[in-house]
């Protein structure tokens, strides 16, 4: 009789163990599927066009064989633009056609997009839809955790409280793929999770 119990008992135990995960489970903040779903419903449409799609391609083949070394000169030398307010790198980017694709969408977004911007392959900004802080985001996590990784999935980054507007903002970013469903650069977004 004692055995039986002793049975019980491992079985009990081993049973346990099995059903019950050995680490516990964390739930994802209740942004993340919000935002997942506004950058695969209303995000990823607007990048994957033509227009986009094209400007990437052509920074993509002008930049084809720049060193690191020269991205970090001139990510160095738009944010001393951006520091000193002497605007010619980032008036160069304002006024390209995508760059105006882009602010059109941002705006058009009832405030749920704050910033919207897409870089080259190597993380370089192609068109943005306001003045960014830097230039090269080959060195950031929105870069690393998505083409540098080789991921598909949208990399959305922890949701912050903005001081000067105190919204509750987080970013997201994905691979742009070519018509060849090739990677060819990175979209940013960064969004106002109350305005969803």
């Amino acid at each position: 009789m004692a055995r039986w119990g002793h049975i019980r008992a491992v079985v009990t135990v081993g049973l346990a163990a099995f059903l019950l995960p050995l680490a516990p489970v964390r739930a994802e903040p209740a942004y993340i599927p919000l935002v997942r779903d506004y950058v695969e419903k209303r995000v990823r449409p607007i990048v994957e066009t033509p227009l986009v799609l094209k400007a990437i391609a052509e920074q993509n083949a002008k930049f084809g064989n720049v060193s690191e070394m020269d991205m970090r000169v001139l990510d160095e030398t738009y944010r001393s633009e951006v520091d000193q307010h002497h605007l010619q790198m980032v008036k160069l980017l304002l006024d390209k056609s995508v760059s105006h694709y882009l602010k059109a969408k941002q705006d058009a977004s009832q405030g749920a997009i704050i910033e919207f911007f897409v870089t080259d392959s190597h993380g370089l900004n192609v068109g943005q839809s306001t003045i960014t802080a830097d230039y090269w985001q080959g060195d950031e996590e929105k870069y690393l955790r998505t083409f540098a990784n080789s991921s598909r999935e949208i990399f959305i980054d922890r949701a912050e409280r903005n001081e000067s507007t105190q919204n509750l903002e987080t970013q997201a970013s994905f691979v742009v793929m070519d018509e060849e469903n090739r990677p060819i650069g990175v979209a940013i977004v960064t969004i106002a999770i109350d305005a969803l």
